[in-house]
């Protein structure tokens, strides 16, 4: 027989076995989440699971394709709880949301510099890997500007699975709620299906091709809920796809932890961890303040000022009791405001914190 061929089949089967091993250790961990009454539970099992099996040098990675299918399809998730109101929210409370996107972006950068300052982490490096939103862009201008995109990506995805299990943590006990899937329909209508699966696939399109930020997430999610919000559709998914989309968002974070990132950053992580829940410690201070100057609950202001990982956290809040259009609206405008600023302040830190040493 082919040598080659040999090969290849053998690595076959041991991907096989891997992605098998991988959904069975998902389904556990998604399972005790769900007994524990954490929402999203599928999410942060098959990102936990993911992040054991990458760490201990899993040769699997969920294709581009697949990814982008999933945040397509929690786009429409989020559009069927999204109505008018998010424009309402962005036209009356438009000043509030800029200070409390301002206040998360110069914490980060306040994060980036000091990391910078003290060398835990080389060059611009730590001044990407701070900013708070848009992971897969960060990365890849973060590469474009010289700084290691290996170690830039590890502290975006540090910073998204901390966020995705401390929102999930803090909304078991804000307004408690279970592992099920938010927003399925157990015997959805066909045609309804096939809509959203077109609105999916359009707005992902779009979204990409206009090279929106987080486009496969946000075109369809425009669109969908520019027609659940005129009546014009509804959106509708059976629980078993979107428990794929889940677990396919939570096992691309979870698979970006490699060995080989891990051991050039295992220096560094103890610091990497303190500055990130540092971050969510102030951002959570600052959701404190917000609900006196707004009438929201604790549990929106929370979500809506999580800094990063909105596909994780907008599914969070559409499985609790959280304005779903206010969380939406902070957290996109926060997404933009970092993709325009991001090489601006992360020039500014590496100057800063050179001319500071």
């Amino acid at each position: 027989m082919n040598p080659a061929a040999t090969n290849r089949r053998r690595s076959l089967v041991r991907a096989a076995a891997l992605w098998a091993g991988l959904v069975l250790a998902s389904a556990a961990l998604a399972g005790l989440f769900h007994i524990a009454g954490l929402p999203a539970a599928l999410l942060l099992g098959s990102m936990l699971a993911a992040i054991v099996f990458g760490v201990r040098g899993a040769p699997i990675r969920v294709p581009k394709l697949g990814f982008q299918g999933a945040q397509a399809l929690i786009g429409c998730l989020v559009a069927h709880s999204v109505n008018a109101s998010i424009a309402a929210t962005l036209m009356q409370d438009g000043l509030l949301i800029l200070a409390v996107v301002g206040v998360t972006v110069v914490a980060a950068a306040i994060t980036g510099w000091v990391l910078t300052r003290i060398r835990l982490l080389p060059g611009t490096t730590a001044a990407w890997g701070s900013s708070p939103g848009g992971a897969s862009a960060m990365v890849a201008m973060a590469e474009e500007f010289g700084a290691d995109p290996r170690l830039v990506a590890f502290m975006q995805y540090v910073r998204v699975a901390c966020v995705a299990l401390t929102a999930s943590v803090v909304a078991r006990f804000l307004a408690g709620g279970s592992g099920a899937v938010p927003g399925a329909d157990m015997d959805p209508a066909p045609l309804a299906v096939l809509g959203t699966l077109a609105v999916a696939g359009i707005g992902a399109w779009l979204g990409l091709r206009l090279r929106i930020p987080a486009g496969a997430l946000i075109g369809p999610l425009a669109i969908g809920a520019t027609l659940h919000a005129t009546g014009l559709a509804g959106m509708a998914l059976p629980s078993w796809l979107l428990a794929l989309a889940y677990a396919g968002i939570g096992w691309t974070v979870g698979l970006r932890f490699t060995p080989a990132t891990v051991r050039a950053t295992l220096f560094a992580l103890p610091g990497v961890l303190v500055a990130t829940f540092g971050l969510i410690a102030l951002c959570g201070l600052w959701a404190w303040g917000l609900t006196f100057l707004l009438p929201i609950d604790l549990l929106t202001a929370y979500l809506a000022t999580s800094p990063g990982g909105l596909d994780s956290v907008a599914i969070i809040a559409v499985g609790t009791h959280s304005d779903v259009s206010f969380v939406l609206a902070v957290q996109t405008l926060r997404l933009l405001v970092v993709i325009i600023t991001g090489p601006l302040v992360a020039k500014w830190i590496s100057r800063s914190a050179g001319a500071a040493r």
